[in-house]
């Protein structure tokens, strides 16, 4: 890994938590709020590829594991880990690298119409696709409520989250044309 690699993967760490700045707005009846973060973890993938950007997440992970305040609303420590938004936390990791790996295989170039479309799959693939695979079952699991349940509850952070898809691809667009990063 190259000192370039370490500063991107460094940055976009840091990225992701400041955009934990904004405060987390609470959803009726489920214990998992809705943050900017989940964006972040998007333009990690798109920008940086699988390997740069699952790094990044796995990096925040690893801060908020260790106690530093670095989700939305101040939140931090391994309580948060094992509590219901776990999951969706740990699914992070493999959000940024799905990202990062459909659009390194499938839009690599320029990002017309057609890469475009194919980066935005990838942002929903990775970003809302492989995150809620691991944080719908993990919310079911620790609050007992039922996989049925945290399934449809889960569903009122889908239109944010296909809001977010796109303002990933656009602003990701915009990066990769200004400073074009080779994808790892």
């Amino acid at each position: 890994m190259t000192t370039r690699d370490l500063v991107l993967t460094a940055l976009f760490a840091a990225l992701i938590v400041a955009l934990g700045l904004m405060p987390p707005v609470p959803v009726a009846g489920l214990p998992v709020p809705v943050t900017l973060q989940s964006l972040g973890i998007m333009l990690a993938g798109l920008i940086l590829g699988p390997v740069r950007g699952g790094l990044a997440a796995a990096l925040v992970v690893l801060l908020v594991v260790l106690g530093l305040p670095v989700l939305s609303g101040g939140r931090g420590g391994f309580g948060v880990v094992v509590g219901p938004t776990g999951g969706f936390l740990l699914g992070w990791v493999p959000g940024a690298v799905v990202t990062g790996w459909i659009v390194r295989r499938w839009a690599p170039g320029p990002w017309r119409r057609r890469e475009a479309a194919l980066a935005l799959l990838a942002g929903l693939a990775g970003g809302i696709g492989a995150v809620y695979a691991v944080g719908i079952p993990w919310l079911a699991a620790v609050t007992g409520m039922g996989l049925s349940r945290a399934l449809l509850g889960s569903a009122v952070f889908v239109p944010g989250d296909l809001i977010k898809a796109v303002a990933a691809v656009l602003v990701a667009r915009g990066v990769r044309r200004a400073y074009p990063i080779e994808m790892r």
